[in-house]
Order: structure tokens, then C-alpha cells, then sequence
């Protein structure tokens, strides 16, 4: 009996590693680019790392099991708490602000749907010491320059900005109580997902009167940070979180990405931990979930016996992204690469094929040829993906030469052994 993958998992054929290389290279490429020094963390950690920061319902969504010695562990389904488990670890000896990258492979359970699997890998980028919007506006900036990175152009994303902050403020001088803004956050990050009549249950379950439900709909209708301050006008509050958001949008203009990221009053990231600054990237159909999203986040590290830390992060899924870059084209076929590929006219020996390949590897130089006697005519089938091809084991070897073809230009030239390797340009 044949034994499937499980479910939510995939495998990664050659042709679909290569696909995945590129997403890390390009993820590793940006934040190198922006400064991040890279870090990893287990692959598994005590549940209690989990449910600390998202409660006890996270346990529905985990990986999780018992030790041989009966310890409650999981496996991670986000790298954000090992990192501010890390960060209170080390405390004040770390320099701050601290910018750290990761690639985690990260384990759900839930629903699957196009783009969301339950084993996946996720880029991160988090900037842990630094309270003002200048870590907003560089993370973004290294959002936007990761998907002009994939290839993709402004005009085929859209990274949406709202604040926690001033979602706060605006839902309590509407008569929210501030006990009460935890339900609503969850109810409001699935606002634009689900049906009116859905929506209006969501509200009746979570005990909302009808004022509430007005007073919170009413927030919606405000499209611009103008609109907010006329309706708010009265509000302190609400005054200091536009002057924060205006103040990151001036930042974004500097950083000359305006076309691509504008304020959003829908974007609310359900996640309680976050308490300023929250985005979510599109691409401009929408015809998937969320590319991309983050926010700032103060007060996590503290809860893992830390000092009260500001911290700003960001997460791109590769299955995500995967499926809107093959939406735009922007995957390129497979084909197998080598540098150079050895054929062997010598039947009965692979001496010839072994002894050239093992100098050209010595200098770091990819080199492939076949393991078993072949014919030239099949050697050749196979080495039309290389950038040269060397022939061995004929009447030039036996004077000492090898031929070599160039088969981006067709060029072929004879030269002694042991000059190749000033003759092979990469």
C-alpha cells in the first residue's frame, strides 16, 4: 500500500526546490540588503511559549505532544515568541535596536485553503528596541522590496496600513469599553471575509448592543486620516495616533514606495498582541489571502520575563507567494543546470570522465558526468543544459588534449589538460 504525504504537506521534487531556493535567496538577498542578521530557533518548544502569548485557544491550531518525559511540547507554528523568548533571555546585553531575519519552517493545524498549508516556510523580519515609526516604515520598506525582488511591480501589490492604536482610540470615544476591544478586534479582522449576516452574528455572540454595532460600523466609513480627525475632533487620542500614522506616511514617502502602501481601516490583525502599527499585503485583485503582514508589537517580550520592549515584525508565507508569482508568470521553467558536463568516448575505463571532473571540482566547479559507459550520442542529450562540455577519452586525450564546447556560442576549441580551466569563463 502506497504511503501519501500527510495532508497539508508537501514534497519538494528538484524542479520544485528550485523554486524554493529562489524564494530564499530573494528573502535573504532583502534582508541582508536592510541590515538583518540572521537567526534560528527549535523546531519545537513547550506549548506554554504559545499559549502565554496567544492564550489556551492556540492549542486547537498546534502540533502538540508529550515528551518521553511527559513534557508538554509543540511544534512551532510562528518563529515571534522564540524570538522574544531569545530577546529577554539576553536582556540588556544585546545592542538595540536589535534587526533580525529568519526562514522557520512553521507547522499548522487548520483549514487549508489555496495558499495556506500546515507545513510552511515563513520569512521574518523584526525590529526589537526601536519605539518610533522609523521600524514600521523600514520594515514595509523591506516588504516592498521583496516583492520588487520576486520580479513583481508596485502596481501588482498593495500593502495596507491601519494602526491598533488609533483603532483603539476611535472605538473607545465611540463608547467601547476597553475590556471589551479584545472581542472586537477578533470580530473586526474577519469583518471583509465573511457575509453581512455572518458578521451580524459574530456581533450577537460577542454581546454587542446595537449602539456598539453602530457606533463600530460608523468607524468604517471614515476613509482617510482627515475624515477620522473631523469625526474624532474632540479626542486627544485619537489626534496622537493619526499624527503617528501621518507621521509614518511621510517616512514612506521618502522612502519613495507612496504608490504601494496606503491606509486601510479594514487591516485590524485579530492577533491581541499587537498595540500600534499593522499592515497586510494584497496583490491588487485580491484573488488571495494576505501576501504578507505585521505590526508592532511592545509588549511581547515582556511577557516571556522580559523588560517592556518596543518591537515592530513581519511574516511572507511561501506558499503565498508562490502562487502569485506563478499567477504573473514569473517562474521560469525548470531546466537542470550544470557548469560542465564531461563526455567519455573511452568505453571501458571512466578514468578519463573522473580525473577531469575531479580537477574542475577542486577549483569549486560544478561538474557532472555520466556514471556508466554511454554513447557520446546520449552523453550529449544529457549535457545540452551546460555551459561547456568537455571531451575526454578519445584520440585528443591520448595527445595529451581535451576539446571543449561552448554551448552558448557554439564555440570549440582543443587545448592541452592542463590549461582548461583558463579557457572556461563563467
Amino acid at each position: 500500500m502506497k504511503i501519501a504525504s500527510p495532508k497539508g504537506t508537501r514534497d519538494f521534487y528538484p524542479e520544485d526546490m528550485s523554486l524554493q531556493n529562489r524564494l530564499f535567496s530573494v528573502w535573504r538577498e532583502t534582508a541582508l540588503l536592510f541590515g538583518f542578521e540572521e537567526y534560528e530557533g527549535p523546531a519545537f518548544e513547550h506549548v506554554e511559549l504559545f499559549t502565554r502569548k496567544s492564550g489556551d485557544e492556540i492549542v486547537k491550531q498546534l502540533y502538540n505532544f508529550k515528551d518521553k518525559s511527559d513534557r508538554e511540547l509543540a511544534l512551532r507554528p510562528e518563529i515571534t515568541p522564540t524570538l522574544a523568548r531569545m530577546i529577554a533571555a539576553k536582556g540588556n546585553s544585546l545592542k538595540k535596536p536589535v534587526k533580525w531575519f529568519s526562514i522557520p519552517r512553521v507547522f499548522r493545524y487548520e483549514r487549508m485553503q489555496r495558499g495556506r498549508l500546515r507545513e510552511f516556510f515563513q520569512f521574518n523580519l523584526d525590529i526589537v528596541g526601536e519605539a518610533s515609526v522609523s521600524a514600521e516604515a523600514e520594515i514595509v520598506a523591506a516588504s516592498v522590496q521583496t516583492l520588487k525582488g520576486f520580479g513583481l511591480s508596485p502596481a501588482d501589490f498593495r500593502v495596507c496600513v491601519n494602526s491598533r492604536r488609533l483603532m483603539k482610540e476611535m472605538l473607545m470615544a465611540s463608547g467601547i469599553a476597553e475590556a471589551r476591544l479584545d472581542a472586537a478586534y477578533a470580530i473586526l479582522d474577519r469583518r471583509s471575509k465573511v457575509e453581512p449576516g455572518v458578521l451580524s452574528e459574530m456581533y450577537k455572540e460577542a454581546s454587542f448592543s446595537e449602539n456598539d454595532i453602530r457606533a463600530i460600523e460608523d468607524i468604517f466609513s471614515l476613509t482617510s486620516l482627515q475624515a477620522i480627525r473631523g469625526r474624532f475632533a474632540q479626542s486627544q487620542g485619537v489626534d496622537a495616533a493619526a499624527k503617528e500614522l501621518e507621521d509614518f506616511f511621510g517616512l514612506i514617502k521618502n522612502y519613495g514606495i507612496s504608490e504601494c502602501v496606503i491606509y486601510d481601516s479594514s487591516i485590524v490583525r485579530g492577533l491581541a498582541y499587537y498595540t500600534g502599527i499593522v499592515f497586510e499585503i494584497f496583490d491588487t485583485g485580491k484573488t488571495l489571502r494576505a501576501i504578507a503582514g505585521g505590526g508592532r508589537y511592545d509588549s511581547l517580550v515582556a511577557l516571556f520575563d522580559g523588560e517592556e520592549t518596543p518591537a515592530v515584525g513581519f511574516g511572507m508565507g511561501d506558499a503565498v507567494i508562490a502562487e502569485l508569482l506563478k499567477e504573473k508568470g514569473l517562474i521560469p521553467s525548470y531546466t537542470k543546470q550544470t557548469k560542465v558536463y564531461i563526455v567519455n568516448f573511452n568505453k571501458e575505463s571512466l578514468a578519463p570522465a573522473i580525473e577531469t571532473a575531479a580537477l574542475l571540482r577542486s577549483n569549486r566547479i560544478e561538474t557532472e558526468f555520466a556514471l556508466k559507459p554511454q554513447s557520446p550520442k546520449k552523453q550529449m542529450e544529457t549535457a545540452q543544459a551546460a555551459r561547456y562540455v568537455l571531451f575526454v577519452g578519445g584520440e585528443e586525450w591520448d595527445k595529451g588534449q581535451i576539446k571543449i564546447k561552448d554551448m552558448k556560442s557554439g564555440e570549440e576549441k582543443t587545448t592541452c589538460k592542463n590549461d582548461i580551466l583558463q579557457h572556461l569563463v563563467f
